[in-house]
């Protein structure tokens, strides 16, 4: 629907205006109006604004034609090719303008170069789109019997949301015989319904009324809502309640909880509603010290407990109850309740500890008193006779005192604080009443610490493995020992043991740290010349008196790769390794021409020695056998070979970084008869240098075996003090090839090791950090035949 209204005389006013903005401001304003109505559809036209307004659609967006709104969702939109507006979306318009009685939208449009504004009003129509509705569904009433013909009750009006002939038009109310409807017309705050009482009204005949009012509006057809009334006909309060009881008479046990219930009243009224519901209550006669003990439910009648009963104090009370009714003018009747006290054990038992020692050293002797206990109880006779106890399995115990109600708690067993250094103790004073009354008192005894726990070491005995070479003035290992005492009593000190002994001699060159037990080497150990030793260190702490213990420490030197092999032979007259050797030209191959001999005082692998040829010259002519050291031809001499050949023979051993020396043979080549005489003069002084290697090979022998001995005897004694196995044994074996070797055994309990030359045991292990000396033995005295690792 479309309208349109342009007076001659603001058309008029709209040029003038025009021009006077297009002189000033180039900006030119009209106004029209449509109408509309509610909840069309999105996108239906208002109207062509365009062609109202006399403006050329083709310049329309140039001039970039809108609609100015301050709006997130605006109702209407203009379309820039057309001119015409349309409807942005649903409009309701009791959103819009509410209630109002005409719902105009003022819209402003623009266009620019030059600038125009129009402004257009459009009105929304209602349709009848809403019913009426009730504030509430249903309404209850409650109206008394005794009301007379005539009373009015105003009910509250329906509302329609829609205006004008489409609110709310009428009121019907459903058939019935005691009420009736008027409606009172109050204009624009609408039409307000009344309900007339027309017949009086009788609860005994009809205790309720149920009528459906109707409310229409003015839509055709109409459109309608309902209410549903409820009208309860209320009682004449012409009944006085009544109780259930003639007389009311109950016991209560003294010091009965808060809360407690005495007993429950029980009065009924013959009338309804409030004339017949009994409110209870205590009549204004009663005591003000009474009710401070008691309480009543106003609505069940319970008499409850509000206060301490003491027997002691009342053994009777006499109540007065009221029970009244709601009615306007409420009906009362009185009635009394006696109540008798029951004397009851209503006191228990108190503990009181006159003297207490907090703290008992633990080695108290068994019946030491640690406190005085005194026990009460004010009620009498067998409710006031005490029993105390004490839990068993505690070192402590009650011991009854010839006062009466006075103990002693005595310890019962000998005290040990390394396994209990605190005890909770909880006193238990029981009453013979019934039913018993208890009291619990819990004291704690804390046992003082006695210095009666030795220092105890981690280990017994300690072996450790030294690798010689050490730097003195650093920690090579450490002990550690602990004490269950506490504070001083387990305050550990280390020290370690020198008196003199020749066992001990070398504790001399030991120092350990007092406190952490670190020890100290305050020399450079040498495997060669000392291989073991043990001492004692002695761990004391700081009680008093102070304990001590001490431990036996094995230290097992390890050899590590410190000595070069020293040539034996060849040896010249001025001590270098260097010989001379003379042999027939017609010598085959394979002829021994000297065999260079080596000694390495390490042992192991750093002893095994390996010999190379470092320079020769005629590769072709001799061989050097890398283990024995023995050179030989490897072909015969021809006429073309020199007659002298000089070889340099370097000898290694097989340490991680391995030592060498060197010795030089020169081989002269000379016929064979030459060779015949050189060799009566050879021989000669050969057997005088075979003496000499012969000579020095007796005194190492010697001295290895010397060393063994000593061992021996030191083993067999560490063997017959200690029930550790400790057991040595110093074997020294030759290769095969002439070349020394050492080879050292020795057990630690059930493991046995062994430092090996080059020749080692067939099933041996290398110990990891040994550098490649020590081997684990299997244990032949175990039937499995199992190899033992450390």
């Amino acid at each position: 629907m479309e309208q349109r209204r342009c007076e001659p005389r603001r058309v008029r006013g709209c040029l003038v205006g025009c021009v006077v903005a297009v002189l000033l401001w180039s900006v030119a304003s009209a106004q029209i109006r449509y109408s509309i109505s509610e909840e069309v559809n999105e996108g239906t036209i208002v109207g062509n604004i365009a062609k109202d307004l006399g403006l050329d659609k083709n310049t329309l967006e140039e001039r970039k034609y809108r609609i100015v709104s301050s709006n997130a969702d605006p109702l209407f939109h203009v379309n820039q090719n057309d001119g015409i507006l349309y409807v942005s979306r649903k409009i309701d318009r009791e959103e819009v303008c509410a209630q109002s009685s005409t719902c105009l939208i003022n819209l402003k449009t623009v266009l620019e170069n030059p600038l125009e504004v129009h402004y257009i009003r459009v009105e929304v129509l209602d349709i009848n789109d809403h019913s009426p509705t009730f504030p509430e569904k249903d309404k209850r009433l409650e109206i008394s019997e005794s009301v007379l013909p005539g009373a009015r009750f105003q009910l509250k009006a329906s509302r329609d949301g829609d205006s004008g002939h489409f609110s709310v038009q009428q009121y019907k109310l459903s058939q019935n015989d005691h009420f009736r409807l008027e409606v009172k017309d109050k204009g624009d705050d609408g039409k307000i319904p009344i309900l007339v009482v027309q017949k009086s009204l009788d609860r005994e005949t009809a205790g309720s009324h149920s009528l459906l009012l109707t409310a229409l509006d003015g839509g055709k057809p109409p459109k309608s809502g309902e209410m549903k009334i409820l009208v309860n006909v209320l009682d004449i309060n012409d009944n006085a309640p009544a109780f259930s009881k003639d007389v009311y008479s109950v016991m209560l046990d003294e010091n009965a909880p808060l809360g407690t219930t005495v007993v429950q009243v029980n009065a009924t009224d013959l009338d309804d509603g409030p004339n017949g519901e009994v409110v209870y209550s205590f009549s204004n006669s009663m005591n003000q010290k009474i009710l401070n003990l008691f309480d009543i439910n106003p609505v069940t009648g319970v008499i409850t407990v509000n206060g301490l009963i003491d027997y002691e104090e009342k053994d009777r009370y006499e109540i007065e109850i009221e029970a009244s009714d709601k009615g306007l003018a409420p009906l009362t009747t009185e009635k009394g309740v006696i109540i008798k006290i029951v004397d009851v054990n209503d006191n228990a038992p108190e503990i009181e500890v006159t003297s207490f020692s907090s703290s008992i050293p633990e080695d108290s002797r068994p019946g030491t008193t640690v406190a005085l206990i005194s026990v009460n109880d004010l009620d009498s006779g067998l409710n006031g006779k005490v029993i105390c106890s004490l839990a068993e399995d505690v070192p402590f115990a009650l011991s009854p005192s010839l006062q009466d109600k006075m103990y002693s708690l005595v310890t019962k067993s000998p005290l040990d604080r390394e396994k209990q250094s605190q005890y909770d103790l909880t006193i238990t004073a029981k009453d013979a009443g019934q039913p018993p009354l208890s009291s619990e008192k819990t004291i704690s005894v804390v046992v003082s610490d006695v210095n009666d726990n030795s220092p105890e070491f981690s280990l017994s005995p300690y072996t450790f493995y030294v690798t010689e070479g050490n730097e003195p003035g650093t920690s090579v290992f450490s002990v550690k020992a602990f004490d269950r005492d506490e504070n001083d009593n387990a305050l550990i000190s280390y020290h370690i043991l020198r008196d003199g002994s020749e066992e001990n001699k070398l504790a001399s060159f030991l120092n350990i740290n007092t406190e952490s037990g670190d020890i100290l080497a305050l020399k450079s150990f040498d495997f060669e010349t000392l291989k073991t030793f043990q001492f004692q260190v002695v761990a004391t702490d700081s009680g008093t008196p102070s304990l001590s213990n001490n431990v036996t420490v094995n230290v097992f030197i390890l050899d590590q790769n410190d000595n070069a092999p020293v040539i034996l032979y060849p040896v010249s007259s001025n001590g270098s390794a260097e010989g001379v050797e003379e042999i027939p030209r017609n010598v085959n191959a394979g002829h021994l021409v000297t065999k260079v001999r080596a000694y390495d005082a390490d042992i192991g692998y750093n002893g095994w020695l390996l010999f190379s040829l470092q320079e020769v010259t005629d590769h072709s002519l001799f061989g050097l056998d890398r283990y024995t050291g023995q050179i030989r031809t490897l072909r015969s001499f021809t006429e073309t070979d020199e007659a002298e050949h000089k070889l340099v023979i370097l000898v290694k051993d097989n340490g991680n970084v391995s030592l060498s020396a060197t010795a030089t043979v020169i081989v002269k080549v000379v016929e064979p008869k030459e060779a015949f005489a050189a060799s009566d003069v050879k021989s000669s002084s050969k057997v005088d240098e075979e003496d000499n290697v012969t000579f020095y090979l007796m005194i190492t022998l010697g001295s290895v075996s010397v060393l063994f001995l000593i061992s021996i005897i030191v083993l067999i004694a560490m063997q017959c003090s200690k029930t550790t196995d400790y057991t040595s044994k110093y074997l020294q074996e030759t290769n095969y090839d002439g070349t020394l070797c050492h080879s050292i055994q020795y057990r630690s309990g059930d493991k046995r090791y062994m430092l090996v030359g080059p020749r080692m045991s067939i099933g041996s292990t290398i110990v990891p950090g040994s550098h490649a000396n020590t081997l684990v033995l299997p244990d032949r005295r175990r039937g499995s035949g199992e190899v033992r690792h450390i």
